[in-house]
């Protein structure tokens, strides 16, 4: 019997509580989870992370829910899933994709992966990398000495 893969995708730039709930919920989908970490140059929806993309996919490999972490291809976003072949493709509900889209691209490559969405985490304010750095930037500001 084969392990059912599971593949989730994100920036993972600041990692926050969010994170940790998308990937612990796409790991009970199946048995294997992989997660492809988007490259630097890849970022295109939000500013570009702070934390270098190696130290972001070293830090999603060190999570208890993850079994491989793995950088995406800088020019092909299907090649990494065309070698894991996964049989669920999770997004997290802020992620900006096309659902209906996705799932035809992915039969255009003769990929038959379901796509799940998973849900937002609803555990506090700061699951969103973006609202870590406005709450530092608003605590510390020019504070040099703050760290």
């Amino acid at each position: 019997m084969t392990a059912r893969r599971v593949v989730a995708t994100g920036t993972f730039d600041i990692l926050h509580p969010g994170h940790i709930y998308y990937l612990a919920e796409s790991k009970k989908l199946g048995d294997e989870l992989w997660v492809i970490v988007a490259r630097d140059a890849n970022v295109k929806f939000k500013p570009r992370p702070i934390v270098p993309e190696e130290q972001r996919r070293a830090m999603i490999a060190a999570l208890k829910p993850v079994d491989h972490a793995v950088l995406g291809d800088p020019a092909d976003m299907f090649r990494p899933i065309e070698e894991i072949r996964p049989d669920i493709i999770t997004l997290g509900f802020n992620q900006y994709f096309n659902e209906e889209k996705l799932k035809s691209q992915l039969a255009e490559r003769n990929l038959p992966a379901q796509v799940a969405r998973i849900g937002r985490y609803e555990g506090g304010d700061l699951a969103s990398s973006r609202l870590i750095v406005q709450r530092i930037i608003e605590a510390r500001g020019g504070d040099q000495r703050s760290g």
